[in-house]
């Protein structure tokens, strides 16, 4: 992910992946991983705008719960 960052000269990134069992709710994983990724990304100094997890119904945003 960060290198294609670099690759491309980008100054920030959005993540985003699927839930398809329906549920908004960031799992243990989802969280600790935005965390690495939003430390990596200070180092190479990028930001991680946002974090989206998809469902087919709506969709959750660690921006707007606050979480980035």
């Amino acid at each position: 992910i960060l290198q294609t960052a670099l690759k491309v000269h980008t100054s920030g990134i959005i993540l985003s992946h699927n839930h398809p069992s329906g549920n908004l709710r960031p799992s243990e994983p989802d969280k600790q991983i935005t965390s690495k990724i939003k430390e990596a990304c200070k180092v190479l100094d990028l930001h991680l705008l946002d974090h989206i997890i998809l469902t087919e119904e709506s969709y959750y945003s660690f921006t707007d719960e606050g979480l980035l």
